[in-house]
């Protein structure tokens, strides 16, 4: 016979179990129909990193449908996308801070308008977007894709020294917007601040100065110094016949060439070997 008492037991018993499964359930994983991706991308003198979740097509109508033109949107799923600047950059010529901004937009056949936004915690509330908390809002124009992307895709594309594109990308459809960064008075002014220090970075500053034409005469004279500091560094006495034959020194570029050539060979690097011979070549037209 069971008692009162008994009955008890076993009602508490089966509200355990049950508490145990419900527990169990919520712990389950499984995949996100949206995962969610960070991407860090370097660039300039710094980085740029985008947090997004990535819907998929799904054999859906996207543009027009599921997103609806004319209206704000997240730029994604979830939570809000946000990007974060490293430095200070444009946006399609426009200022921005560096930070970190929420990327809203509004699709359009022809154009869309991409807002970056303050608010970093709206999501997907659209009906709760404030124009007073944009940082800028740009128009530009979509491409249209011969091939179909399946899921939602933010990529930072086209880098450059100081230039490059955040381009959103799904279905059949394109939309870049351009960043750059001021990065030029930086790093002149870092080099006029090591270069007068005493342990100087000779290569780096001759380097950079001839691969953005600066002043020829001043990289010499600092490549002439770093190949003083290491002589068997042959990248350096190579940069040195870089530098004169950009210089229209054709003659001591060939000199300087054969002595990287055969630095390059004593050490087997024949990537070296063949770039000073590529020189050479290209000094004696």
């Amino acid at each position: 016979m069971i008692t009162k008492k008994m009955k008890n037991i076993l009602s508490a018993a089966a509200i355990a179990v049950m508490s145990i499964g419900s527990v169990n359930a919520q712990q389950l994983k499984v995949p996100a129909p949206s995962p969610l991706q960070t991407l860090k991308q370097a660039f300039a003198l710094s980085e740029i990193t985008i947090e997004y979740s990535r819907p998929s097509v799904k054999g859906r109508t996207i543009y027009g449908d599921v997103v609806p033109f004319g209206k704000v949107w997240r730029t994604g799923a979830n939570s809000s996308t946000k990007i974060t600047f490293g430095e200070d950059v444009k946006v399609e010529g426009k200022d921005v801070a560096a930070g970190t901004y929420a990327i809203y937009s509004i699709p359009n056949k022809d154009s869309w308008e991409i807002m970056l936004y303050k608010d970093l915690t709206l999501g997907g509330n659209v009906a709760e977007y404030k124009a007073e908390n944009e940082v800028v809002k740009v128009k530009v124009t979509p491409t249209a894709l011969s091939n179909k992307v399946e899921t939602f895709s933010i990529n930072v594309a086209d880098i450059t020294a100081n230039t490059c594109a955040i381009e959103l990308v799904w279905d059949k459809t394109r939309v870049a917007f351009n960043v750059t960064a001021e990065i030029e008075s930086k790093i002149m002014k870092n080099i006029e601040t090591t270069m007068n220090k005493d342990s100087r970075p000779y290569f780096q500053a001759a380097n950079y100065y001839y691969e953005n034409n600066k002043d020829l005469a001043k990289a010499l004279e600092w490549v002439n110094k770093a190949v003083e500091q290491n002589p068997k560094a042959y990248w350096v006495v190579l940069l040195k016949a870089k530098i004169q034959l950009k210089s229209k020194d054709n003659k001591g570029a060939i000199a300087t060439a054969e002595q990287a050539m055969a630095l390059a060979k004593e050490d087997q690097d024949d990537a070296y070997v063949k770039m000073a011979e590529k020189l050479i070549a290209e000094a004696k037209k």
